[in-house]
């Protein structure tokens, strides 16, 4: 289907998260662009543009479960975003996900039913991974 809403997710394969929005957008028959953010890195251009969007600070979209987050110093209230924004540039897997961007916004897409609120359609229902049943 050829589709004039553009819609890009940054993109982790191994976060179940990141899965099922992925999952929903296209079972809303989107045909979205993936970036695999943690095999092609970020830049801090991008990151603050996409920060900027969501109208969140580098802090808000901190990942620290399964990241070196804490090895950097980075969850101490005295670390500046500056120095979060270095090390997300450095260490891409710091930022949280998935991070959806469609003319209706962007969003960190977590729980991944915020994905709904950015697409102009939405399938009557979605089955996560688990087996959660969603409705839109």
């Amino acid at each position: 289907m050829s589709d004039t809403f553009p819609i890009t997710i940054y993109h982790n394969p191994a976060c179940g998260t990141s899965r099922n929005a992925l999952a929903m957008i296209e079972a809303a028959a989107y045909v979205p662009e993936i970036v695999e953010y943690a095999k092609v890195g970020w830049t801090r251009a991008l990151l603050e543009r996409l920060f900027s969007d969501m109208g969140a600070s580098p802090r808000d979209v901190l990942r620290g479960k399964g990241t070196p987050a804490a090895e950097l110093g980075l969850l101490t209230d005295t670390v500046s975003d500056d120095e979060i924004l270095s090390a997300m540039v450095e260490h891409p897997i710091l930022v949280n996900r998935p991070i959806v961007v469609t003319p209706k916004g962007t969003k960190l897409c977590r729980p991944s039913e915020i994905v709904f609120t950015l697409l102009d359609r939405v399938p009557d229902t979605f089955t996560k991974e688990d087996g959660e049943v969603v409705r839109p």
